[in-house]
Formats: C-alpha cells, sequence, structure tokens
C-alpha cells in the first residue's frame, strides 16, 4: 500500500462515523489529484498536494472538541497538529514534506495569499466540493469563479460541473 491510501485510510478512521466528513475529504483529494496530475506537478509537489487534501480538514473535529463550534479560521488553527501527528504515524514523510502539509493546511481558507500552485490547486478543489455540498447561488459561484480559479484545468472542471462556459 502506498503512503497516499494508507493517509487516506488514517483520515477515514479520523473521521469515523461521520461520513459528510469522510466523503468531502475524498472528493477534495480527487479533485486535487486530477487538477494537479492535468497541471503538470512534479511528482514531489503532487504527493505533498495529495496528503495535503487528505488532511485539510482534519481541524474540524479539534474544533469542535476544544470549542464547541468550527470554523475556515479555527480549521486553519487546530488542523496542523492534527494533520502532523497523523503524518509522523504514518511515516515516511520527511520533514519538508510535513512543514508544507501543515502549512497548506493552516492557510486553506487564507484566499488572499495564494501564489504556488498547490496551493492554489488545494483552494480549486475544496471549492469545487463546497459550492455543490453547501447548495451555494449562481451569484456567490460566478463571485468565486471570477475571484477564485486560476488553474486552466480546475476551471476546466469548475465550468462543467457549474454549467459556465468561458
Amino acid at each position: 500500500m502506498n503512503k497516499i491510501d494508507e493517509l487516506a485510510l488514517a483520515t477515514i478512521e479520523y473521521n469515523a462515523g461521520d461520513p459528510k466528513r469522510i466523503q468531502h475529504t475524498t472528493k477534495v483529494h480527487a479533485y486535487a489529484s486530477l487538477i494537479g496530475k492535468c497541471e503538470g506537478l512534479d511528482e514531489t509537489t503532487l504527493f505533498v498536494l495529495e496528503s495535503a487534501a487528505l488532511v485539510h480538514d482534519v481541524g474540524i473535529r479539534a474544533s469542535e472538541k476544544k470549542y464547541g463550534y468550527q470554523n475556515g479560521k479555527l480549521q486553519e488553527q487546530e488542523g496542523p497538529a492534527v494533520a502532523r501527528e497523523l503524518l509522523t504515524r504514518i511515516g515516511g514523510y520527511t520533514a519538508p514534506q510535513i512543514e508544507r502539509i501543515c502549512w497548506l493546511v493552516a492557510h486553506h481558507h487564507t484566499y488572499h495569499v495564494c501564489e504556488d500552485l498547490d496551493y492554489q490547486i488545494l483552494i480549486e478543489a475544496d471549492y469545487i466540493v463546497n459550492l455543490y455540498e453547501d447548495n451555494v447561488s449562481q451569484t456567490a459561484i460566478d463571485t468565486i469563479r471570477r475571484n477564485i480559479f486560476k488553474t486552466k484545468n480546475g476551471l476546466r472542471i469548475f465550468d462543467n460541473l457549474f454549467g459556465h462556459r468561458a
């Protein structure tokens, strides 16, 4: 079994009993992987992106336990420690890979500093899934497309899902 599969199973176990959260995570991972491959990410960057996609929301449960609720900022605050623990327990990740994954988890709801392709793809994949799951209005969808999406293949998937034509 490869590390991505091990991490996927560990994340599923971490979120046991919460099928909605597990489904969200697996969908974000699938879109991040697809966009990353289509955008030509190198093998190491794709590995980090896929890992980050699998643990991007692990801060939700930690936030709910610690504060009694969760939001994007608390996810960013609480997620890196949980992600680090999962990655360390699985093993096979270098220190720089763990740091990058934790950084991505700590910023996946911070959209104004998006400069790196792995970061951009993670945000796009999470938005693709959230827009559908949250039944967002067409006006919000149009705004998010215009302001958030930058990758050719993220836009391609977005447009096919939500009926936009460039």
